[in-house]
């Protein structure tokens, strides 16, 4: 290729985007040292198991339902039944569903502030819904964890868009979002996702089980409308 007809095809691109060559590969940079600096780790539910929960301790009959809610209680992230069923002493996962779902209906018929509800691939204890008016005048006397309107905005492209690269949420968005990025991936709330297969192999984002615990989703099919994406600037 001629390097005149190099730059009749590599003034189109960036002119869609509205940023000069310079200003595009800049992006660019920075898009990479940020999926450097924040690479993709989250593994398969279940498989993060410390050697402690491979010791030979068995969960008794009495002792699994207050020992699955002592679990969930601790957790930091949903936990599978493959995981409870180890955590528990290697108990059939057949019995540990049956366990949950009793759990979850004992605390329905007492009418409970807490609801164990499957999300993420996995189990957690969480509060009710109609209670969380009340959660989040206790969480707004904390320190703020909200997220800016141009972080917002990137994570609703994100999210219903991916996986997507700098270049097209540019597109999208009309500003640049490195800034934004950073934020999303600190968060943890979006991910790497590869590379797109394209003129630069600029890498792909797309939303986190982080994302899914945040918003209460077994999986993305459950994806909220965007404007119940301003739940994440409350509180």
């Amino acid at each position: 290729m001629t390097p005149c007809t190099a730059n009749m095809n590599d003034e189109k691109e960036p002119s869609e985007y509205g940023l000069s060559e310079e200003e595009l590969a800049d992006e660019l940079e920075s898009a990479d040292r940020l999926a450097e600096e924040f690479p993709a780790v989250e593994t398969e539910n279940g498989d993060a198991i410390s050697n402690e929960a491979e010791e030979d301790i068995q969960a008794s009959r009495d002792e699994r339902k207050p020992a699955v809610e002592a679990l969930l209680f601790v957790a930091e992230e949903p936990l599978p039944v493959k995981q409870l069923a180890k955590l528990l002493g290697k108990i059939d996962e057949r019995e540990v569903l049956e366990t949950l779902t009793e759990l979850s209906r004992e605390y329905d018929e007492r009418g409970s502030g807490f609801e164990i509800r499957e999300l993420a691939g996995g189990w957690r204890l969480s509060t009710r819904p109609q209670y969380h008016d009340f959660v989040r005048k206790y969480l707004k006397t904390r320190p703020s964890a909200r997220l800016s309107l141009p972080a917002l905005e990137t994570l609703a492209v994100v999210a219903y868009k991916q996986p997507i690269t700098v270049p097209e949420i540019l597109e999208i968005r009309g500003v640049s979002s490195t800034s934004a990025i950073k934020t999303l991936l600190e968060k943890r709330l979006i991910v790497t996702k590869g590379r797109k297969e394209t003129v630069g192999r600029p890498m792909m984002y797309g939303t986190s089980k982080e994302f899914l615990i945040q918003f209460g989703l077994r999986d993305l099919s459950e994806m909220p409308s965007i404007e119940d994406f301003e739940d994440l600037t409350q509180g």
